[in-house]
């Protein structure tokens, strides 16, 4: 799924569930505000650039699983492809860079990751990947965090855009489908924890 340029300004043209398709681009569920999301996920999409963007429901409160996503310093909590993170400057504040090791079975062995957004209030996460032994130039990420009520219960959505330069050699839709299939991968272990800490925490509570 390609980035829809508009005025310099991408935004995908449907939104891509992790496990379904919905086409239309109408949003996966009235429980999220499109336009928020909209304005949330914004790219400078310039020439030569890809972008996309996933959803994933999890059946956990939101406070819970923007913890997992808010861990800059940790993203071996629940993203399954990084072996080790180490903080290289800053301390949470924007700007601060992480350098990641990455397992075996990727492209890559490390990442140098720069945070460019984090808000607590409206539960905003954004990196950019600024050097590492990879072909991602040029990566941004943007992840928000919302939340929905299903059954009576509490649970939360997940949204996760990226843009990313096509490498030479590459089309857009080989490059859209590696970079999505590693935010797959992510969201579906963001999901299994979150959803096993929740159970776990109501059984607690019982």
């Amino acid at each position: 799924m390609v980035g829809l340029k508009n005025e310099g300004c991408g935004f995908p043209r449907g939104w891509k569930l992790v496990g379904e398709e919905v086409p239309g681009g109408i949003g996966p569920s009235p429980a999220i505000d499109v336009d928020s999301v909209r304005r949330l996920h914004r790219h400078e999409i310039r020439e030569n650039q890809c972008s996309s963007f996933l959803v994933k429901r999890i059946d956990a409160p939101v406070h819970l699983v923007w913890s997992f996503v808010r861990s800059f310093d940790e993203p071996q909590k629940y993203k399954p492809f990084v072996s080790r993170c180490i903080m290289k400057g800053g301390d949470f504040e924007i700007g601060s860079v992480r350098e990641v090791n990455v397992k075996s079975g990727l492209p890559a062995t490390t990442s140098t990751e720069r945070l460019e957004r984090l808000d607590d209030n409206e539960r905003i996460f954004g990196i950019r990947i600024v050097g590492g032994d990879h072909r991602l130039k040029n990566y941004s990420s943007i992840i928000t965090v919302h939340p929905h009520c299903k059954n009576g219960r509490p649970g939360t959505t997940v949204v996760e855009s990226f843009t990313v330069d096509v490498p030479e050699g590459n089309t857009e839709d080989e490059t859209c489908y590696f970079v999505e299939a590693v935010i797959q991968c992510n969201l579906k272990s963001l999901a299994e924890i979150s959803e096993r800490l929740a159970h776990n925490q109501m059984q607690q509570s019982q």
